[in-house]
């Protein structure tokens, strides 16, 4: 195929039968959902073409009964062209929009620049959603997961800040709304799969359906769904998984989507959107001002507004004035309210060489498959890393990476992948270097170090 054009997979069906077609691959049979692979000529552009033939060999049925898909369309541009796709292909779509936060009820004032505003961005985000599906003449339903979304998803948001780690909200989303209580809502209501706008992949490899990357490595979602069970992987459209985001809003203006097709991305926190971080977290957790303090000297460099403020790795927003910089936050001591930070020329503190990961969601059939030796992110738009896995228990793993890497983060995820293969991901417990914790061996540091300065 490749001496053909540029190929070009999309995840959408279970099996598929494909005859050739000149420079063109055409699926002629469809039951299901897993990939299929088309050829896209050079120079061509995806959308018509290659959906023009689609639609008039595939029917998307199966015992001439259509898929029934629930797409979850946010009013963004990546929904948006998922629907359309689906659409084209034959499906029985209907769109949702999900209400998951109110400022209001839950107090979100401080830090929200939208709080006075006659349109709230949600209400916007529906309007927009609203104009895409009557554009495409598809249904729109409206459903609210607010209490969920609270209980669930910011509750451990909060636990997880108080506690002095990094969580990530759009995994806990991923894992708690759009893939649990969204996924529940469509399969109670008659739905036979839902769809979403992430750019990720499926595939189904001896019964099993494996996550896997997407053709758009720059916007390969994968580490955001690692919490989601295969049970809903299984059930789940990413129509976005082949193509790229150039294409995707070129999709869009060739549609002439009004209300997305310049859309900014979303960006901030999962369903909350955007705001002023530290002020955010002040309606909820109360400041509590201490020490800024170098751990190489014990020197104090300035004041701080609340540990849980800050991550380990940041950089700005720190205020040290006196002192030339840059400085690296390193480590916090929640008891006694310090924040630890290094030099730019110490940024070794950084670095670490083993990890306790717990919580693993695993999407393999079987442990067995996973290698002892594989690929990790730490965070989002990491390049991979080289780890080696030792089991501790079916949900822990530690992982060792004698290389180091730095500002792994307690609270974040690490998530695992083989190739293409999304193995699963759990949260960071603990941080290591040399056998020891890291930020222990900070905190002892910094305190001996304060005791002499």
């Amino acid at each position: 195929m490749g001496s053909q054009g540029n190929a070009r997979v999309v995840k959408l069906v279970d099996a598929v039968d494909s005859k050739s077609t000149g420079s063109d691959t055409v699926p002629v049979r469809v039951r299901s959902w897993a990939p299929f692979v088309y050829n896209e000529p050079k120079g061509s552009f995806f959308s018509f073409t290659f959906l023009r033939q689609v639609k008039e060999k595939n029917a998307m049925v199966d015992g001439g009964v259509s898929v029934k898909v629930l797409l979850g369309l946010s009013g963004g541009v990546d929904s948006a062209i998922a629907a359309y796709l689906l659409k084209e292909q034959g499906y029985d779509v209907t769109c949702c929009f999900m209400r998951n936060w109110d400022s209001f009820a839950n107090n979100d004032i401080l830090g929200n620049p939208t709080i006075m505003e006659g349109v709230c961005p949600q209400e916007q985000d529906y309007l927009d959603a609203k104009a895409v599906a009557d554009h495409l003449g598809l249904p729109l339903r409206r459903v609210d997961f607010i209490q969920e979304y609270w209980d669930q998803v910011f509750v451990t948001f909060l636990k997880e800040y108080e506690r002095g780690r990094t969580p990530n909200p759009d995994i806990l989303c991923n894992k708690y709304i759009k893939f649990d209580a969204f996924f529940d809502y469509a399969m109670k209501n008659g739905f036979d799969a839902v769809a979403t706008g992430h750019y990720a992949s499926n595939a189904r490899i001896d019964g099993y359906t494996y996550l896997t990357r997407a053709h758009d490595t720059n916007k390969d979602q994968t580490y955001f769904l690692c919490q989601v069970p295969e049970s809903a992987i299984a059930k789940t459209f990413f129509p976005l998984g082949g193509i790229d985001k150039p294409e995707v809003r070129r999709i869009a203006k060739e549609l002439d989507l009004e209300s997305v097709m310049t859309k900014k991305d979303s960006t901030g926190i999962c369903f909350i959107g955007e705001r002023n971080f530290r002020d955010f977290l002040t309606n909820y957790l109360p400041s509590k001002p201490g020490r800024i303090v170098d751990v190489d000297t014990g020197k104090t460099l300035g004041e701080h507004i609340g540990v849980l403020y800050y991550t380990i790795g940041q950089r700005k927003g720190l205020n040290i004035t006196r002192d030339k910089g840059p400085w690296f936050v390193i480590g916090k001591d929640v008891h006694k309210n310090v924040l630890y930070v290094c030099h730019h020329t110490r940024k070794q503190w950084l670095d670490s060489d083993e990890a306790i990961v717990s919580g693993m969601n695993w999407i393999v059939k079987d442990h067995a498959e996973v290698p002892k030796r594989l690929t990790c992110k730490f965070r989002y738009r990491q390049p991979d890393q080289d780890v080696e896995l030792e089991w501790i228990d079916e949900t822990t793993v530690r992982l060792r990476y004698p290389q180091t890497i730095a500002g792994v983060t307690c609270g974040q995820e690490a998530v695992l992948y083989d190739g293409q293969k999304c193995l699963g991901g759990g949260v960071i417990d603990f941080v290591y270097r040399n056998g020891q914790d890291l930020n222990e061996q900070i905190i002892q540091t910094g305190a001996r170090r304060m005791a002499h300065a």
